[in-house]
């Protein structure tokens, strides 16, 4: 068996903002800890991304002992904490993609900023352990919950994976256009394609469906301009259809620690 190695871990604590590097991350229920459990919304409280504010990417997120920090890339000045959770615990619905969640939303001081900041309307909401949101039954193997996220509480992409594509554009990408929250290293280019089941200090994930690519892979996450790459190499040999496949969902079970070194083990 190939000797696959967790090499990175990435969490994005607010939806479609910049992500952290972490050495060590715990799991949860519902995905890495942190992971994806605030989310921007709109005046009708639906969700966006940098699908529609490419400049959502500019905006950085670091994690303090007891609140999210948000600062701009372009002035680090530009900054705003936020408390992990908002002062008041009246909760409202919102929408992500076709589901109608419970959230609690900040106050206007906070929901000012991040107006400020994109030029948008916006506010910002968090996802309390009350509110379950389920995977799409269709993939579901246990009644799975995720947070935020697009649709599934992990993404796995290989190394490899990257490194090939990296060999086909003209200017090598970082692994951050993905958004992954695990990378690893060892094997083949696209290995997670095939595989069933692993482990990874005896937590149990289980892949369910190649990720679809979306314009989010063509920001630079640095500087929110946009291009055609990897879109346009990636479709030459890796379109299913009409959409791009990279990157493997996940499910697990079980919960507890996972750290860059780890191995992934039981592969199959």
């Amino acid at each position: 068996m190939n000797n696959y190695i967790l090499s990175e871990i990435y969490i994005y604590p607010i939806k479609s903002l910049g992500g952290i590097s972490l050495d060590t991350a715990e799991v949860t229920d519902r995905g890495l800890k942190h992971d994806r459990r605030w989310m921007l919304v709109d005046e009708n409280n639906k969700f966006f991304t940098q699908r529609l504010v490419k400049t959502m990417a500019l905006l950085q997120t670091s994690i303090a002992s007891e609140s999210l920090i948000v600062f701009n890339k372009t002035n680090p000045d530009e900054k705003i904490e936020i408390p992990f959770t908002p002062k008041n615990n009246k909760t409202e619905k919102a929408v992500v993609w076709d589901d109608m969640v419970d959230v609690i939303p900040y106050g206007k001081e906070i929901n000012d900023w991040f107006t400020e900041q994109l030029k948008i309307q916006c506010k910002l909401v968090f996802m309390p352990d009350e509110t379950e949101r389920k995977v799409d039954i269709n993939y579901a193997k246990n009644n799975e919950l995720t947070s935020f996220a697009d649709g599934y509480p992990f993404l796995i992409i290989g190394q490899e994976s990257l490194n090939l594509l990296n060999s086909k554009l003209e200017v090598p990408l970082p692994v951050n256009r993905f958004r992954p929250n695990l990378v690893f290293t060892g094997g083949n280019p696209n290995d997670e394609d095939s595989w069933k089941r692993f482990t990874i200090n005896d937590i149990i994930f289980k892949p369910v469906k190649p990720c679809a690519r979306c314009v989010i892979t063509t920001v630079n996450q640095n500087n929110a301009e946009q291009g055609i790459e990897p879109l346009k190499t990636l479709a030459t040999y890796r379109a299913v259809g009409n959409k791009v496949m990279f990157g493997m969902n996940l499910l697990h079970e079980g919960s507890g620690v996972v750290s860059v070194g780890d191995e992934l083990e039981s592969i199959h």
